[in-house]
């Protein structure tokens, strides 16, 4: 489990969870923290750079980078403002389990099942994954395909986020290996021209499960 304090003055970039169809970044600092709440200073748009008035009870995806130069992320939500020597906004912070560690260096791959479309050389094929990235994902090939490693392919992805919200992925793609693996047969492949806000929803949504996952392993203990 992660006991982690965020230093005041630390940078936090703030991401929508809500809407998945587009792109859309926030920066603040961290001003002052009370037990599971955060203040913050009114983050600013990194596109437009303007100053941004959050909604109470808009939801969010925080990311920032401790003094280790470890990247850490958590859901929060928007509780208020507090005016002081500066006004502030108030934003939940999570238990310490519910804090993620994540990796800036490559993708972070999660374990889990989503339904995959392959078109290939108009064979049209459907499976699912044994995990997934937002640079990549394993097939489970229950069948034999076509497709050999090397070959290009195209990857319709299922992506059912937790709101109910379900989004398409299409891109085009490389088999990089097929391998056994646990008496499965799996194809690991390699996402090769994937539209920046798709990999955004990736990104997201691999958050969400891993999530998910950290929750059910600690009901288990």
């Amino acid at each position: 489990m992660i006991q982690l304090e965020i230093k005041i003055g630390t940078v936090l970039t703030l991401e929508p969870i809500s809407d998945t169809d587009k792109i859309e970044k926030f920066h603040c600092k961290l001003v002052e923290s009370t037990d599971r709440i955060i203040y913050i200073d009114y983050p600013i748009n990194t596109l437009t750079k303007k100053t941004a008035y959050l909604m109470d009870g808009s939801q969010f995806r925080v990311t920032f980078i401790d003094g280790e130069k470890t990247s850490y992320a958590f859901n929060t939500e928007v509780l208020g403002r507090k005016v002081d020597s500066i006004p502030m906004i108030m934003l939940s912070l999570p238990p310490d389990e519910e804090i993620i560690k994540i990796q800036r260096r490559q993708f972070v791959r999660v374990r889990t099942s989503v339904d995959v479309a392959v078109e290939f050389e108009q064979h049209y094929l459907q499976f699912v994954t044994e995990d997934i990235s937002a640079g990549g994902l394993a097939l489970i090939l229950n069948s034999n395909v076509p497709f050999q490693e090397n070959d290009q392919v195209n990857l319709t992805i299922v992506l059912p986020f937790s709101n109910g919200d379900i989004h398409y992925i299409q891109t085009q793609s490389l088999v990089v290996r097929i391998f056994e693996l646990n008496q499965m047969k799996i194809a690991s492949i390699q996402f090769e021209d994937i539209d920046e806000v798709d990999q955004q929803k990736l990104l997201r949504f691999c958050f969400e499960r891993q999530l998910m996952i950290r929750k059910k392993e600690l009901k288990t203990i």
